[in-house]
C-alpha cells in the first residue's frame, strides 16, 4: 500500500504567506500543465497546505486561477502619456512584452485560449479590456496630427499586439525590444498622415488595406 504524498504542516502557512505560496503554485501548475493540472489538490500538494485550506480562502477552483493570474497584473500595463505617440507605444508594448515573458502573463495568455467549462468566460476579457484602454493613445496622437485624422485606434493596436501573442502561443520566438521598435514603427508607417487621403488600413470601415476610390 503506497504512502500519502506528503504534505507541509498548514500551521506553517498562514494568512498572506500562504496566500502567496498557494498562488505561485497555482502559477506554475498552470505555466507547465495548463488548466488539467490545475486542480486545487494539485495546487495544494505543490504549495504545501490543506486542500480545505485552498477551498477555505478562495471558495472554488476559478477563483484561485483567476486570482493566481491577475494578481498584481492590473498594473502590469499602465498607459503612458509622454506627449508622443512613438514613445507612448514603446513604452506600453515594451512593459506587455515583459509581461507575457513572466509565468503569469504566458499563463494567461494560453488560458485565454483554452476551452474549459468549468471557467465563467473572463479570461479573454481579460486582455481585451487592457488593450481597450491602450487605444487612447493612438487618439491622442491623431489629435496632435501625429497621426491621420481617420486612424483606427483598435486596429492599429491590434496590429502589435498580435504578432506578440503569436510568439508566446505558437513559435516561442523571443520577445525583445527590437521586435516591439520593429512592429510600433511598422504600424505607425501605416497610420502617419499623407496629403492625398487615406493611408494604408483606413477606410470607412476602418478595416480595409486600400483607400477609397478617387474623384470621378
Amino acid at each position: 500500500m503506497s504512502s500519502p504524498e506528503p504534505v507541509a504542516p498548514p500551521l506553517r502557512r498562514r494568512g498572506e504567506r500562504m496566500r502567496r505560496a498557494v498562488l505561485a503554485a497555482a502559477v506554475d501548475l498552470l505555466s507547465r500543465e495548463g488548466l488539467a493540472g490545475a486542480t486545487v489538490g494539485a495546487v495544494a500538494r505543490a504549495a504545501g497546505v490543506h486542500e480545505t485550506s485552498v477551498y477555505r480562502r478562495w471558495g472554488t477552483r476559478e477563483n484561485l486561477i483567476l486570482d493566481a493570474l491577475t494578481t498584481e497584473l492590473d498594473a502590469a500595463l499602465p498607459v503612458p502619456d509622454t506627449g508622443r505617440v512613438r514613445d507612448d507605444l514603446l513604452a506600453f508594448f515594451s512593459a506587455l512584452a515583459r509581461l507575457l515573458a513572466t509565468p503569469q502573463g504566458r499563463a494567461l495568455l494560453r488560458l485565454s485560449v483554452e476551452h474549459d467549462d468549468s471557467l465563467e468566460d473572463r479570461r479573454g476579457p481579460y486582455w481585451s479590456e487592457r488593450l481597450d484602454r491602450a487605444v487612447v493613445m493612438v487618439r491622442r496622437g491623431a489629435e496632435r496630427g501625429e497621426l491621420a485624422a481617420d486612424t483606427d485606434p483598435g486596429l492599429l493596436i491590434e496590429a502589435v499586439s498580435g504578432p506578440l501573442f503569436v510568439r508566446v502561443l505558437l513559435s516561442g520566438a523571443p520577445l525583445d525590444d527590437q521586435l516591439v521598435r520593429g512592429l510600433v514603427d511598422l504600424a505607425l508607417d501605416g497610420a502617419r498622415p499623407r496629403a492625398g487621403g487615406p493611408g494604408p488600413g483606413r477606410g470607412p470601415s476602418g478595416a480595409s488595406g486600400r483607400a477609397g476610390p478617387g474623384p470621378r
